[in-house]
């Protein structure tokens, strides 16, 4: 008998907890759920191994199909140690930092205030931050890399289904 009361505590103790898991706490609309499965970063590595920042991004055709589908969009946010911003073909300069996909330059470069429309999707708004609307043309893959003359990241490659 006292092993039956004791196995059934314990049953309706666990029991109690089965219908909560990790996103419990959480309230994301379909946009955020979205992007938090589309985000991805990387680091930004010196030639000599150092890392001197990150830059994130967001696949807005994941999340908007309605909206973006007619180009590659992303919702670039970037920290770099020294003061550096993304490469922009209507105002170029050498220490930019350029942005490709599949080796190709962006057909546009948008800079965004703090405060914008993608936000929402990415709850990381700072002052060091700096944030990028950026468009390609259609790409059957996708393979971002951010570089410079100094540095370099990793290759940020998303599925298109």
């Amino acid at each position: 008998m006292k092993i039956f009361i004791t196995v059934l505590s314990f049953l309706t103790l666990f029991s109690g907890c089965s219908t909560k898991n990790a996103f419990f706490g959480f309230d994301m609309n379909r946009a955020q759920e979205l992007s938090a499965s589309s985000l991805q970063s990387s680091k930004i590595i010196s030639k000599d191994g150092n890392i001197s920042g990150i830059f994130s991004v967001i696949y807005l055709n994941e999340v908007y199909p309605k909206s973006y589908n007619q180009n590659e969009y992303f919702y670039v946010f970037m920290f770099t140690k020294e003061s550096k911003v993304l490469y922009d073909s209507k105002n170029p300069k050498d220490t930019d930092m350029r942005l490709t996909l599949n080796s190709k330059p962006p057909l546009n470069v948008e800079k965004l205030p703090e405060e914008n429309q993608f936000s929402h999707l990415a709850n990381t708004k700072n002052d060091w931050n700096q944030y990028y609307l950026v468009t390609f043309e259609q790409a059957d893959t996708i393979n971002l890399t951010l570089e410079d003359n100094t540095t370099s990241s990793r290759v940020i490659k998303y599925k298109k289904e």
